[in-house]
C-alpha cells in the first residue's frame, strides 16, 4: 500500500510557528503512523481520535481525526483509504495547541463538510411542500 502525505496551508502556518523540538516532534510522530498504516492499520486508528461535530452531516460519518503529538500539541488530520490504487491519504489541516484543539476541529470541520451542509439544505427546500 502506498501512503501519500498531504498538507494544507493551514498545517504549513501552523508548523512553521512550533518551535525546533515541537516540529521535530510533531514530523516524526506523524511519519511514524504513516509508516505503520499499512501493516498496522488498527493500531494507528487506536491512536487518532474523532471529536464530536456541532453540524451535522446528514448521516454522514465524519473522516477526521486528531493525533496526540505531545501533552501540548494535536494534529487534525483525515485518512482516505484507495483500495482501488491501493493507497491510503493522509490529510493534515492544523497542529495546534490541545488547549485550542475544540475551536480548530470544529473550524476545520465546518469548512470541510460545508457543502455537505449546503446539499442537504438545498434537498430540504426542494421537498418542501408548496402551499
Amino acid at each position: 500500500m502506498d501512503i501519500l502525505i498531504e498538507s494544507t496551508e493551514k498545517f504549513e502556518q501552523d508548523l512553521d510557528r512550533l518551535d525546533h523540538g515541537e516540529k521535530t516532534v510533531a514530523i516524526e510522530k506523524i511519519n511514524k503512523c504513516a509508516d505503520l498504516f499499512p501493516t498496522q492499520k488498527a493500531y494507528v486508528y487506536r491512536k487518532l481520535r474523532r471529536l464530536p461535530l456541532l453540524t451535522g452531516l446528514n448521516g454522514y460519518e465524519s473522516s477526521l481525526y486528531t493525533l496526540k503529538i505531545s501533552q501540548k500539541l494535536r494534529a487534525i488530520l483525515t485518512i482516505d483509504e484507495d483500495p482501488i490504487f491501493n493507497q491510503a491519504i493522509f490529510t493534515l489541516f492544523r497542529v495546534i495547541k490541545h488547549k485550542d484543539l475544540d475551536q480548530a476541529y470544529q473550524s476545520t470541520a465546518e469548512s470541510l463538510y460545508q457543502e455537505i451542509d449546503h446539499h442537504s439544505q438545498a434537498q430540504s427546500q426542494v421537498a418542501a411542500p408548496v402551499l
